[in-house]
């Protein structure tokens, strides 16, 4: 569809930057004002509330994004979370690792983001130290390890999408949404929060069908995205050291997008407060969480938003075993550590509170 909308001076590369830019700007923003964390819906305080929003996101998600897949606009035929040989060991793994990770830096990646954009250190800190261990996990002296351990396979034939299971993807999709919904009428929340939760689940269909359609072009063809914060990170990193040698992608677009919402929601709302560490051991705390964030999530294929958020909506078994493994985690590591130990705030909790 590229070749008709007119962009006789720009690759389609070129346009998905702005097209992220604008999606990830969205996300902060929605994300900012419903305070939007897997983490908090998992173990929070206030997770009824939290998993409220997370699951009628997630239910958006799943809906919009079939649908787009049943009119025919995008295809997950070969896609990563949906192939029939799936790493095992390293999405398990992975995801125990970032589970664990999240709980120790009190945050998902996407929430550190946000944050990050409304003046919080503590997750500015988190996120360069992620980017850097993930990128040394794909492409660096981890990546032998990686090899290794998605080296180990299982082969699960028509199941590695449930749309290959007995009922089909409409089905499954009315399973999947009707569970997400479950939790959504007694979780609490005002009317107009849950507006916002349903319009972060819609920008996963807009991010998969503008990739995969809108900027489809088969002379310079782009790959199939939408929200994700492991490989755009790295990617944003890389971009940003060296970028007169790599050019922007989707992924750098969508993480500065997230991080300019996150500032913009905080300027708006009165949030922006400047935050740090309170202690060495607190420091030491959230640097071994980040560095467990970004061997996992890479080992996992994707994070709370990149397997789960964006990755279920694709029917994978891999992304619904990387959001499982990344729940164990984190509720095995809640059992494990105590929380209140350094006495530190909660890096979820809104700046301004």
């Amino acid at each position: 569809m590229f070749e008709t909308l007119g962009f006789e001076n720009a690759t389609p590369q070129q346009v998905s930057v702005w097209f992220a830019l604008g999606l990830g700007l969205a996300f902060g923003v929605l994300a900012a004002l419903t305070k939007f964390c897997f983490r908090r819906a998992l173990i929070g305080e206030d997770r009824r509330e939290a998993r409220g929003v997370w699951a009628l996101a997630l239910a958006v998600a799943v809906i919009g994004t079939q649908a787009a897949v049943f009119t025919g606009l995008i295809d997950f035929a070969g896609h990563r979370y949906t192939v029939s040989e799936i790493p095992v060991l390293a999405i398990t793994l992975g995801g125990l690792l970032f589970g664990l990770g999240m709980v120790l830096t009190r945050g998902c990646i996407s929430r550190l983001a946000v944050l990050t954009g409304a003046g919080n250190l503590r997750a500015l800190l988190v996120l360069a130290v992620f980017a850097v261990v993930a990128h040394a996990t794909l492409k660096g002296v981890l990546s032998p390890l990686r090899t290794a351990l998605s080296s180990v396979t299982v082969n699960v034939g028509d199941a590695g999408t449930l749309a290959g299971l007995p009922g089909g993807a409409l089905v499954w999709t009315a399973l999947l949404a009707i569970a997400a919904l479950a939790f959504v009428p007694r979780s609490g929340n005002p009317a107009g929060r849950l507006v916002l939760a349903a319009l972060i689940g819609a920008l996963v269909p807009l991010g998969w069908v503008g990739t995969g359609y809108v900027l489809y072009d088969e002379f310079d063809p782009i790959t199939l995205e939408s929200l994700s914060f492991i490989a755009p990170m790295t990617e944003g990193l890389f971009w940003t050291i060296a970028s007169t040698a790599v050019p922007a992608g989707f992924g750098t677009g969508l993480i500065g997008g997230a991080l300019a919402g996150g500032l913009l929601a905080a300027l708006l709302t009165g949030a922006f407060k400047w935050q740090s560490f309170e202690s060495p051991a607190q420091t030491g705390r959230y640097l071994t969480g980040a560095v467990l964030m970004g061997f996992g999530g890479v080992l996992a294929a994707g994070c709370t938003v990149g397997a789960g958020l964006a990755g279920v909506p694709t029917l994978g078994l891999a992304a619904i075993l990387a959001l499982l493994s990344i729940g164990v985690g984190g509720l095995v590591a809640h059992r494990l550590i105590d929380a209140n130990r350094t006495g530190e705030n909660d890096l979820n909790a809104v700046p301004a509170e």
